[in-house]
């Protein structure tokens, strides 16, 4: 890596660190369209959220994970499928029950925090994933937004393109260098 790109990727970094994931997460998921994009791409296609929004946060700052990076991957989201998943199953399964029960509404509103606060565990693992130094970053413009989401979602289904799109026309550019 030559001093040019070190000094690029040390920019990018602190970029990243100045725009916290969470608090781009929560911004972005509550632009129009945005949650049910991402609802509809979870339970239609797989799509782990969390790491479609960790990708829209990188994309935004004009990066996306290298190989070393993609490689990392499966270990900061085992989270989700060990204590997320497990949360969002039982929150989802109690939903009939709620509405007659109080008892049972009030176990699942905490089973929503929970999962939310699991969620943010996530987000934080991506988060000190992407801004550690021993991962390089790619850079990129944005124009291959879609492509770049698209290929790298892990599902066992292919995302909905036009789902994917409006997430996409939410995002802001790319700022440009510093």
């Amino acid at each position: 890596m030559s001093a040019d790109s070190t000094e690029m990727m040390a920019v990018l970094r602190a970029r990243l660190l100045d725009h916290p994931l969470w608090e781009f997460a929560l911004a972005l998921y509550a632009r129009p369209g945005v949650e049910t994009a991402c609802l509809r791409l979870q339970d239609e296609a797989g799509v782990d959220v969390c790491e479609l929004l960790w990708r829209c946060w990188l994309l935004r700052h004009g990066a996306r994970p290298s190989r070393a990076l993609e490689a990392a991957l499966p270990a900061a989201l085992a989270w989700q499928q060990e204590v997320t998943a497990p949360l969002r199953a039982l929150r989802r399964r109690l939903k009939a029950e709620a509405a007659t029960a109080g008892g049972v509404a009030e176990l699942r509103e905490t089973l929503k925090h929970a999962e939310l606060q699991a969620e943010r565990e996530t987000l934080s693992r991506l988060e000190r994933l992407a801004t550690s130094e021993g991962f390089p970053l790619c850079t990129t413009d944005g124009s291959d937004a879609e492509k770049v989401l698209a290929s790298r979602l892990t599902s066992q289904k292919k995302p909905d393109l036009s789902t994917l799109a409006t997430l996409i026309a939410q995002l802001d550019p790319p700022p440009g260098p510093r």
